[in-house]
């Protein structure tokens, strides 16, 4: 299997070393991914409501160290990509990514807020629309109510964009806890490709 897989990415053009470990295959991943610029996954069963997301895709999301990336049920011209976005850390990290691939591509980037609150949904969004103003990228902003993948579903159908960023972890309060944040919520909800930022 594994050598079928290398014909495949060879016969595209690209170099593939082909690597068989043992062990718990989220950790195994996480722990190959250090050396790497991303992870590509796949996810089981992708239908018109998304795709269950398997348990190693799910462990990933949170081990990794990297940016993992959940492929989608087609590969993507990323012309219109949205990004969740909730002001947090990574939620700032995947939009920098996601303006590095939109100035490249021209494509537009569509700023997903999920709040019931539009006049502090304004506030949060603002410094997405002030980066993204700032390096010339096209966007258009997205404040609604609901929860995170639903929120974000809605817009994605409605925009009919065709990729997703969003930050694997946010941090809350003084504390600096670290906690989960909806990335698997917004996964379950679409079935396009999704690069989820550590």
């Amino acid at each position: 299997m594994l050598g079928r897989a290398a014909e495949r990415v060879r016969g595209a053009g690209v170099q593939a070393e082909v690597v068989l470990r043992e062990g718990d295959p989220d950790t195994e991943l996480a722990a190959l991914a250090k050396d790497a610029d991303a992870v590509l996954v796949g996810r089981r069963g992708i239908h018109t409501q998304g795709a269950e997301l398997g348990p190693t895709a799910a462990s990933l999301i949170k081990l990794a160290e990297r940016c993992v990336i959940v492929c989608g049920g087609r590969p993507s011209p990323m012309r219109a990509c949205a990004v969740a976005f909730d002001g947090g850390e990574t939620a700032r990290r995947a939009l920098d990514f996601a303006a590095r691939f939109a100035s490249i591509l021209q494509s537009t980037i569509h700023i997903i807020y999920a709040t019931s609150d539009h006049s502090a949904g304004v506030q949060v969004v603002g410094a997405a629309e002030a980066v993204l103003s700032l390096q010339g990228v096209a966007f258009v902003t997205h404040i609604e109510p609901g929860t995170p993948g639903e929120v974000v579903a809605r817009v994605v159908e409605r925009t009919k964009c065709d990729a997703l960023f969003a930050g694997a972890h946010v941090t809350r309060g003084r504390t600096s806890k670290v906690t989960v944040s909806h990335a698997e919520e917004i996964l379950r909800h679409t079935d396009i490709p999704v690069v989820v930022q550590p």
